[in-house]
């Protein structure tokens, strides 16, 4: 009967019919779409103030041509996805994705992914819990769906972004250990590991641990919907260090690859799991500001100085990019050109491949990206 309503509304709508079962939502912290259209950049490469191992970064993901440089810098991104699915959001092919809430920070950021629209009052990286509902606690909510939603994130605000307490999604994250039952032996191993290892941020774990027990629940308890947020690139760009960014970016590439292997080793999820990968917001597109993001208003508040020389923002903190590889997910590889693309659209391409209306969850969201979805 659900899927008989859903086509028929699909019809009328305009939306899809949803043939996979299954949707997996990657983010990765405020990794610019420079470095994946274009690797590594070399002016910051060159900066003596972030990077070290220069000349080691330089053989691993050096190349005569962008194209070489970022395959290098992210295979996984750059052979499969590009191959099978959609990676848009290469401003120099006019391909535009962007933040609409008017802050360019991270709570407002995943808020917009996982609501559909902007929330003004989110003016802060706080961890005060959610009044607004994301997709996730909707799809929680529905028939066949009930604890079959989960989400790890690397930073610790991710229960209060999520508002776990109300939405009853599993959510593990920051140094949380993992607590579901019958904990398999690698997922008490990395409980044991993360309680022994210094804490580099604070509440912010590293992301190798983040998907270790995303992995072992997905295997484990085998969630319809599962939300991996991934945190080194952001924090590793405020402290400044460049060349750790970079192999972040790596390790999150392979963390995709594995993901992806993972999947399509399982029953339930191969060629039925849809996969959207994105980013919160962009950072700055120089070399002095690439370290930070924000929006004028942002810094205004932030500085409590309407006069501070950044007024209008840290630019290139509201450019982001989107991927997405799948069953229902069109064959487009690199885009070029189009129809700009929006953070309020993710929830409701998220809940169309789910095979829901997305309008049941909110009207006001922003619409399904129809255009990197199958007809």
């Amino acid at each position: 009967m659900k899927l008989l309503l859903g086509a028929l509304l699909a019809a009328v709508l305009g939306v899809k019919a949803h043939g996979a079962e299954n949707l997996v939502l990657v983010t990765l912290d405020g990794l610019r779409w420079q470095e994946v259209f274009s690797g590594y950049d070399p002016e910051l490469l060159n900066h003596a103030d972030f990077t070290r191992n220069k000349e080691q970064l330089t053989e691993q993901f050096g190349g005569k041509s962008a194209a070489e440089k970022r395959h290098k810098l992210l295979p996984f991104m750059w052979g499969e996805i590009v191959q099978r699915g959609v990676l848009a959001g290469n401003r120099d092919r006019d391909s535009r994705a962007n933040v609409t809430n008017q802050w360019w920070f991270s709570y407002p950021g995943y808020n917009e992914i996982l609501t559909g629209r902007a929330d003004p009052d989110i003016d802060s990286n706080d961890p005060v819990p959610n009044a607004n509902i994301t997709f996730l606690e909707w799809v929680n909510k529905q028939p066949g769906f009930k604890h079959k939603v989960a989400a790890f994130g690397s930073w610790g605000a991710f229960p209060a972004i999520i508002n776990r307490e109300r939405s009853g999604v599993f959510v593990n994250a920051g140094l949380e250990p993992a607590d579901w039952p019958r904990l398999s032996q690698r997922a008490q191993f990395l409980n044991d590991l993360q309680g022994q290892l210094p804490v580099f941020w604070k509440d912010v774990r590293p992301d190798a641990f983040t998907y270790g027990l995303a992995k072992e629940y997905l295997r484990q308890e085998k969630p319809k919907v599962l939300y991996i947020a991934l945190g080194e690139t952001d924090d590793f760009a405020h402290d400044k260090e460049y060349h750790q960014y970079l192999l972040s970016a790596h390790r999150s590439d392979a963390f995709l690859a594995d993901l992806w292997n993972t999947l399509q080793s399982m029953e339930a999820y191969r060629d039925n799991t849809n996969l959207i990968i994105t980013v919160d917001h962009g950072r700055g597109q120089t070399a002095e500001a690439w370290p930070h993001h924000a929006s004028g208003p942002a810094l205004v508040q932030y500085f409590n100085n309407k006069n501070q020389p950044q007024k209008d923002g840290v630019v290139g903190s509201d450019q982001i990019w989107i991927a997405a590889l799948g069953p229902d997910i069109a064959s487009l590889g690199e885009v070029s050109g189009g129809a700009d693309l929006y953070q309020n659209q993710v929830a409701a391409t998220a809940l169309a491949l789910l095979g829901f209306v997305p309008a049941d969850f909110d009207p006001e969201a922003g619409p399904a990206m129809k255009p990197l979805m199958k007809k």
